[in-house]
């Protein structure tokens, strides 16, 4: 058995609900064994009947397309698009190096991850894009910002994109373990669906500040905007 998030967009109530959901693991680094366990914790939760997967191992073509390891977000200062990965693990700033922008050029998710892991153990301390400084609280705040203009800049080529998200009851993401860490692109995908509705998109992505007085008057990431489903006992 396994424990693992679904999460909901909830409007002007949080933004986006977490669920906890229970069910049954397939272990193994076969995508066919992940994609059993994406489709038991989607059965698991059988009050929600809309789920998209959010990741390569996802059974819909639109959510390997929104992988971090698919996705790219344009830039200033950079003429070509950045893997969404690359955009982020690029960015951060530790106690005696970074930001790391040569990992802008990189094309492969794994290949980014690997040099950021390869780095000196030191506390990350913020991160820094496009010559703006951002914080580490709310601990999501930046990867959520990258990853819905990420999806806004996308929409603006498809137009159904937004239409398709907000068929959805909620977003999962298989490879994210909420005990080993805090970033996840289904929760992100819940948070653009929720501020499309409200009509706050536009507003939240103008600037920095914008975007976390908009995170904090919604209380998003708070203990209030969490619930929990049963799933399998």
């Amino acid at each position: 058995m396994a424990r693992r998030p679904i999460f909901i967009p909830a409007g002007a109530s949080g933004l986006v609900e977490e669920r906890l959901v229970s069910f049954e693991w397939f272990p193994g680094f076969a995508v066919s064994q992940k994609q059993q366990s994406i489709a038991a914790l989607h059965s698991a939760a059988d009050d929600l009947e809309g789920l998209l997967e959010v990741s390569t191992k996802s059974l819909e073509p639109l959510g390997v397309r929104l992988s971090a390891f698919n996705l790219s977000v344009q830039l200033s200062g950079h003429s070509q698009p950045v893997l969404l990965e690359a955009a982020y693990q690029g960015s951060k700033v530790f106690e005696s190096s970074g930001p790391h922008t040569h990992l802008y050029e990189y094309q492969s998710g794994k290949d980014v991850k690997r040099y950021i892991n390869a780095l000196p153990d030191e506390d990350l301390t913020g991160f820094e894009l496009s010559g703006q400084a951002w914080p580490l609280e709310p601990k999501t705040a930046f990867y959520d910002w990258l990853y819905l203009t990420a999806l806004h800049q996308l929409s603006a080529d498809d137009y159904g994109l937004d239409a398709q998200l907000s068929q959805f009851d909620g977003f999962t993401d298989i490879e994210f373990n909420p005990d080993k860490a805090f970033n996840c692109q289904a929760r992100s995908c819940a948070l653009y669906v929720s501020l499309n509705e409200l009509g706050l998109l536009y507003d939240a992505l103008a600037n920095r500040a914008d975007f976390l007085q908009i995170l904090t008057e919604h209380q998003y990431g708070t203990t209030e905007a969490q619930g929990q489903l049963p799933g399998l006992s």
